[in-house]
């Protein structure tokens, strides 16, 4: 079995002026409109709350809940555990995920929701992996882009533990 270790990666402070810079930015897109952010729990949840308190246009707040990831690594299966409890029909729908890596989970959150009708749907989210991703992808808010490296903390976690930490950290073997 092998070893991990912790080393930084984006500290808590980048990461705050990234999530206010992206609240802005949304803001300016919905300016006029009310806004309804879905969160993909649970990795989303601390970067959704941030980056609420940094959007300026009315909105409301709902929650879905995936799960694809069995420890380090990703099944390949998605699985909605916790579904909405709004009809998203006829609103601006912006999807808050917290790290896009293959792509198949924030695809097949799209594909669910747009049979729901909503007006316009986008996505925004903390971390991307571009080199990981199997699916083309438009992403319209990307907090940052990363390394294939296995993340945690700011609510990304490792088998429910380390969300709580303030910074993003690489997970990489010990040699």
């Amino acid at each position: 079995m092998t070893e991990y270790s912790m080393h930084p990666l984006i500290s808590a402070d980048r990461i705050a002026s990234r999530v206010r810079e992206l609240g802005q930015r949304i803001s300016r897109d919905y300016q006029g409109q009310t806004l309804c952010i879905i969160g993909v729990l649970k990795g989303s949840v601390i970067f959704l709350a941030d980056l609420i308190r940094a959007i300026e246009v009315p909105c409301e707040i709902e929650f879905i809940g995936v799960s694809s990831y069995e420890g380090m690594h990703s099944t390949g299966h998605v699985r909605i555990n916790y579904d909405l409890s709004v009809d998203i029909e006829g609103k601006h729908v912006l999807l808050v995920e917290d790290i896009i890596d293959t792509g198949h989970t924030i695809d097949y959150l799209i594909k669910t929701l747009e049979v729901r009708a909503p007006k316009s749907l986008k996505v925004a989210c903390l971390l991307s992996k571009p080199e990981a991703h199997q699916i083309k992808l438009d992403i319209d808010y990307t907090g940052f882009e990363i390394s294939k490296e296995f993340v945690i903390g700011y609510g990304l976690d490792l088998d429910g533990l380390y969300r709580n930490l303030p910074d993003l950290m690489q997970m990489l073997p010990k040699s």
